[in-house]
């Protein structure tokens, strides 16, 4: 059996691979962004995958896909629960930037 840190390094290489898999099928997704549905940031849409509906980046990827091979989430929509705290607090950074930008 695969200790904890064998398992997180292989989905590591794993979601690495991902992304440059994308890359070579097409190089412009390196510069299509999206807002991940899970952490709220703007990412590449190199490496994301949808999971029932959710578009996730590929850091993200490697999150869910972790959690998964550890057994510690049994499926997407509780690491959407868990993250939705870093949502919020990447939509108020934005809100601020906008704030700001306004203001100069």
């Amino acid at each position: 059996m695969k200790s904890e840190e064998e398992i997180v390094k292989e989905m590591q290489e794993i979601a690495a691979q991902m992304v440059i898999d994308d890359l070579e099928e097409d190089p412009s997704l390196e510069h299509e962004m999206f807002e991940c549905d899970c952490c709220g940031q703007e990412k590449s849409l190199a490496g994301s995958i949808e999971y029932s509906g959710y578009r996730l980046c590929n850091d993200c990827v490697l999150i869910a896909e972790t959690g998964f091979a550890l057994n510690k989430i049994k499926d997407i929509q509780e690491l959407i629960d868990a993250m939705e705290d870093k949502r919020l607090e990447q939509l108020c950074d934005f809100l601020k930037q906008e704030e700001n930008r306004k203001n100069n």
